[in-house]
């Protein structure tokens, strides 16, 4: 997709820029350091899209990013209508990955699209079934990947992931940190056809 501005992807995650790069955009990458915090009294399913434009916002603040589209995402877990953020440490890795073993459990990334000042916020829900795990498994897993970077423990696209998921209700690329099919919809109005 030829776009009318530079695309900026506001993120680290090495699994966005990939998803963005076989999706065939042409973009840089620059991240912006923000305190991820949202309010307590927040439906859980909104609070991806809120941190993504939280992210957004940081760049906002700068006038280098005028006539640039600035893509910011934040991807969140949720089972039983509890937030699985980052895991801290193993034990806490540990907790998540027991709690979502043979369970199915939501997956929520959000998005937002900056340009000019103005935010455009989007997010998409996949439903994850995973098979049970056995706890030899799951140490060996936060051992040898150190999933402290994923929401709820754990990536898709390795170990656990891999081997666990039974099936998905909605997007794998929702649940790897990027839903790109609404990307590509949302980015559609910025390209030159």
């Amino acid at each position: 997709m030829n776009l009318n501005y530079p695309l900026i992807l506001g993120s680290k995650s090495p699994r966005r820029k990939e998803i963005l790069i076989k999706a065939g955009f042409e973009f840089s990458t620059e991240a912006k350091d923000t305190e991820e915090s949202y309010p307590v009294d927040m439906p859980h399913t909104e609070v991806a899209s809120f941190l993504a434009e939280k992210k957004a916002k940081a760049f906002a603040q700068d006038e280098k990013y005028t006539d640039k589209i600035i893509l910011t995402a934040d991807t969140t877990v949720l089972i039983d209508n509890e937030l699985l953020e980052k895991p801290q440490d193993e034990d806490e890795a540990f907790s998540m990955l027991s709690k979502l073993s043979g369970r199915a459990h939501q997956v929520v990334s959000g998005f937002c699209v900056l340009i000019n000042g103005k935010f455009e916020k989007y997010s998409d829900e996949t439903l994850v079934y995973f098979n049970p795990i056995e706890e030899e498994v799951i140490w060996d897993y936060i051992r040898n990947n150190k999933p402290f970077d994923k929401a709820g423990a754990y990536g898709i696209q390795e170990g656990i992931g891999l081997t666990h998921i039974e099936k998905l209700e909605g997007s794998y690329f929702t649940v790897m940190g990027l839903p790109i099919h609404k990307v590509y919809q949302a980015l559609t109005a910025y390209s030159k056809g």
